[in-house]
């Protein structure tokens, strides 16, 4: 049984834990917020970009433009996944998720060329070391999420795509659902989907408008920001969803502190107690003998 010192020295240290979880808790409680609010400030440029492209759409020939070509090997011809993790840990199995899913593709595909995309230093070190190709990593992300950084994650997936290296381009991430839950998305990045023409018609614009410059070039500048837009959505989802994650995960860590300190207080009473009786018989058992 342990001594009475050393289990004063294990309530201290879990004591000494529970603090720092709790403050860690606080700080994602408090980043989380803001991370929401950058999320529901950018719905509506992504809804508008959406609806120029729609209402343009009618005017153009989408088979022209490269990014909406689907190609023969668009289904089993070489890809690109760009896995979006966080830099950080302590957040549950946010990162994992993704591993996972990343993990549970390339098993799906052992016959297809698979080339990665890192982003976040968790994703990084999990999935770097797998032994497929590494396009580009991209971590330490910026504490505000900016349309650069999507730029700079986008550059290489379609600059892949248009010169043919790949077929297709394909995101995963986490989505930010609630405090409690996020959800694993595998999107589709590359080629995109082209705008139905019902939908075309639907959006366009009634009365006569003069575009400038003209709608294929508006059209073909719309259509690289679509794919922009879609990476910026998902890295200010994953960065709310892993706050989130960060957040609960800490507050199970404080609430399992507080019962391992509560069993550890009352093993330290029963080592104490005994320690009191075993002395108080000493004492009886020496007055006895005199």
């Amino acid at each position: 049984m342990p001594s009475l010192i050393d289990m004063r020295r294990r309530v201290r240290a879990v004591k000494s834990t529970q603090q720092i979880t709790k403050a860690l808790k606080m700080v994602a409680a408090s980043k989380l917020r803001r991370a929401q609010e950058r999320v529901v400030q950018a719905r509506p440029f992504a809804r508008e970009v959406q609806r120029v492209r729609a209402s343009i759409a009618s005017r153009v020939d989408q088979t022209r433009h490269p990014l909406l070509e689907k190609r023969p090997g668009a289904e089993s011809g070489p890809t690109m996944v760009i896995a979006v993790t966080s830099d950080r840990g302590l957040c549950g199995s946010f990162n994992q998720n993704v591993v996972k899913a990343v993990s549970a593709f390339i098993r799906e595909n052992p016959k297809r060329p698979i080339t990665l995309g890192l982003v976040g230093r968790k994703g990084r070190d999990l999935l770097g070391r797998r032994g497929l190709p590494v396009r580009f990593q991209y971590v330490n992300l910026p504490k505000v999420i900016g349309i650069a950084d999507a730029e700079a994650i986008t550059e290489p997936a379609i600059a892949d795509f248009l010169e043919g290296k790949v077929d297709s381009v394909h995101l995963i991430y986490n989505e930010f659902k609630s405090v409690m839950q996020q959800q694993l998305r595998v999107a589709t990045l590359l080629p995109l989907a082209a705008i139905g023409e019902s939908e075309a018609k639907a959006a366009a614009p009634t009365g006569e408008y003069i575009y400038e410059p003209s709608p294929q070039e508006i059209f073909d500048v719309i259509l690289q920001r679509i794919v922009e837009v879609q990476v910026l959505h998902a890295l200010l989802e994953s960065t709310a969803g892993f706050y989130a994650a960060q957040m609960t995960a800490m507050d199970a860590a404080t609430r399992n502190s507080s019962d391992m300190i509560d069993d550890l207080t009352l093993t330290m009473n029963k080592i104490r107690q005994a320690a009191i009786t075993r002395e108080i018989i000493e004492v009886v058992s020496g007055a006895a003998a005199t």
